[in-house]
């Protein structure tokens, strides 16, 4: 495996001019929410930081934004993969001094990543209609929130951290426990925030028939 540790944001003026992906973005990201949770970052500067960094076009306007924190010469090493992976595809949501909110008949993607800074999020998924037999939430919560709503067959699984921080997860039912319930999967990093996931039967009383509706 190559050693990023000698690299330095001079290594990619190469690829200063590629298009910057959310993917890149969300890499970026985690390098402010981690030095924000070592003290190297106040949260005014870790917000500031964070504007520039969702406004970026390129990957040389990303550069700047790290490059004097250390995980930055990893983040930014993968700036230079410009083939397709998976984490590239899905919707992000981003709620920044504020709420975002998805309810009733929605379509979430494969992959949802969300961004909650001193702000919250807010997804229910019981009416929902899913794209497969799994989905995957990947959420960072930096002194903000994310609330997830699932109904009772759905089986949750939480891959998370949180630093300083905390994840609150529903346990299983009887039919989220089958061997063919429907997954959702959440990744992503509490930084003084947390992630919560209850499970709740429908609004009118009534279970749909199992299982979750697939489009």
């Amino acid at each position: 495996m190559a050693d990023n540790s000698r690299m330095t944001p001079e290594d990619f003026n190469l690829n200063s001019r590629l298009r910057a992906s959310d993917a890149d973005r969300d890499r970026a990201a985690s390098v402010l929410n981690e030095a924000m949770a070592q003290g190297r970052l106040t949260a005014e500067e870790h917000s500031e930081r964070l504007d520039a960094l969702y406004a970026a076009k390129t990957h040389a306007d990303i550069v700047p934004v790290i490059d004097d924190l250390p995980p930055a010469a990893a983040v930014a090493a993968s700036l230079g993969r410009t083939g397709p992976t998976p984490a590239t595809k899905g919707r992000r949501l981003v709620a920044v001094f504020g709420g975002v909110s998805r309810k009733g008949r929605w379509h979430p993607e494969p992959l949802t990543r969300i961004l909650a800074v001193f702000g919250g999020a807010e997804l229910d998924l019981r009416e929902a209609s899913l794209p497969g037999r799994e989905i995957t939430i990947s959420a960072v919560a930096v002194f903000g929130g994310v609330s997830i709503t699932v109904p009772p067959e759905m089986r949750v699984i939480d891959e998370g951290s949180a630093i300083m921080g905390g994840r609150e997860v529903s346990g299983d039912t009887d039919e989220s426990a089958q061997p063919d319930a429907p997954v959702l999967r959440i990744t992503g990093t509490c930084v003084f925030g947390g992630v919560e996931v209850k499970r709740k039967p429908r609004g009118n009383g009534k279970e749909r028939s199992w299982p979750l509706r697939i489009r």
